[in-house]
């Protein structure tokens, strides 16, 4: 009887959801999500009780799993003291957190302005560059996205912007990818002269170096493909920032919080940005909230200046006491230790699935952030699916896709991507479990290749 009332009560929340809610970049007809009664480690349970590993962190955010009770009892401590105050007040949250974001952050990023998301975050980056500068333009890169607001679309070039292309915000300036499988400039990374860094050099002197207040780019690739970098990239966009005065933002709201297997992506490549807008992992995604955290030499720039940038929710201490809680059990538990190990681990397997399946054209991750890009033809590199897919040329994916989540795995599938990109706290163990199942539905895309 109970098994009856549960299907009767999933069904009804689906179709509430469905007849009074709006769902993020999909038609609104034919959508079959899972309504999910509750989640624990890498695990969601629907009303069913099916389980599903969750391989894609929720949206890379959920690093240190679900279900983690000392969040919880952080949350509803701060909530039993007081649950907002304006951005003009201070709680212990606020400064215990600042402190903690100075101490793990490169180089003398040492202030914080606390945000509300990942949008938020690189909206204020692009305002206070401008603001300390002077000058108006920030180059971007066209396959990176850095949220869904008018300015953080404009600043990505990922074509989810393109329905609302027409209002766009203007002086963003793109540039091409250092996508090493597919070179825009046919070169292999053995033997090329950087053209990918001679090219953003290029453009700054046709854009004016003295207009140019920022180059902003991700720390590490996310959701366009998780595209490396080349090794020395970063440091060679840095050297290009330090000769013409242009502050370097690095976009840490997916990459940051041990999911590259450091504290930050620029870690990983050596390098200190002027600022670091993120989110995302700062509280697991348990709380919305968001940071821009910027050197010491641009907060002093403010000290007799107004800093023209608010928001109402700003710091507020409910969700700093959820990032509070959430840095000590990263360090507690020893997750971006794991992150490191399990991104070396996840690299040996899917060699080892290479090899079974001619599908697999490449794979890249730094920690776990992670993702197979499927092709047609090895060879030719043709994907399964283009850049920017119509749905009629998604029928390959779609078939990967509902083969994963019928097996029992939420997985990020976009085009020809599958993205491995599981909480931090994943064990060996759950990690093979997950690739068994990506390596069952990966015979479908076999199927296709020619």
């Amino acid at each position: 009887m109970s098994a009856i009332v549960d299907l009767s009560t999933a069904q009804e929340i689906i179709q509430d959801n469905l007849d009074y809610t709006l769902f993020s970049w999909s038609r609104q007809k034919g959508l079959q999500p899972i309504a999910i009664k509750h989640a624990e480690g890498i695990y969601l349970y629907d009303y069913d009780d099916k389980r599903y590993l969750d391989f894609s962190s929720g949206l890379m955010n959920v690093n240190i799993g679900h279900g983690n009770q000392r969040v919880t009892e952080a949350v509803m401590r701060q909530m039993q003291a007081v649950s907002y105050v304006t951005p003009g007040c201070v709680t212990e949250a606020r400064g215990e957190l600042g402190k903690k974001l100075a101490a793990i952050s490169p180089g003398n990023l040492t202030k914080t302005l606390f945000t509300v998301c990942g949008a938020s975050a690189i909206e204020n980056a692009v305002k206070l560059a401008r603001l300390y500068t002077g000058r108006h333009k920030i180059i971007t890169r066209y396959r990176a996205f850095h949220g869904a607001s008018y300015v953080a679309m404009s600043a990505g070039g990922d074509p989810r912007k393109l329905a609302v292309d027409a209002q766009q915000a203007p002086n963003f300036v793109h540039v091409e990818d250092p996508y090493c499988y597919r070179c825009p400039w046919g070169k292999e990374i053995r033997s090329c002269s950087r053209e990918c860094v001679s090219h953003v050099e290029r453009v700054i002197e046709f854009e004016g170096p003295e207009n140019v207040a920022a180059i902003l780019m991700e720390g590490e690739s996310g959701s366009s493909g998780c595209i490396k970098y080349p090794p020395d990239y970063l440091q060679k966009i840095r050297a290009l920032c330090d000769k013409h005065g242009i502050l370097l933002i690095a976009d840490e709201v997916m990459s940051g919080f041990g999911r590259t297997g450091k504290w930050f992506a620029c870690d990983v490549h050596g390098v200190v940005p002027d600022m670091i807008a993120t989110a995302k992992g700062i509280t697991a995604g348990y709380l919305p909230l968001g940071a821009l955290i910027v050197s010491d030499k641009i907060a002093a720039h403010f000290d007799e200046r107004t800093l023209w940038l608010g928001l109402t929710y700003s710091a507020h201490p409910v969700c700093c006491a959820a990032g509070v809680e959430v840095l000590k059990i990263y360090e507690d538990e020893q997750l971006i230790e794991n992150s490191a190990r399990m991104g070396e681990y996840v690299t040996v397997r899917v060699e080892e699935m290479k090899a079974l399946h001619p599908c697999i054209g490449d794979f890249r991750t730094t920690g776990l952030l992670g993702c197979i890009e499927l092709v047609k033809n090895r060879e030719t590199k043709e994907p399964m699916a283009p850049f920017n897919a119509k749905p009629e040329e998604m029928v390959v994916m779609n078939k990967v896709a509902a083969r994963i989540k019928q097996l029992g795995m939420y997985a990020f599938v976009r085009w020809n991507y599958v993205f491995i990109a599981p909480p931090l706290s994943i064990t060996r163990e759950q990690m093979d479990e997950g690739l068994a199942i990506i390596d069952d539905a990966l015979g479908i895309a076999d199927e296709y290749v020619n």
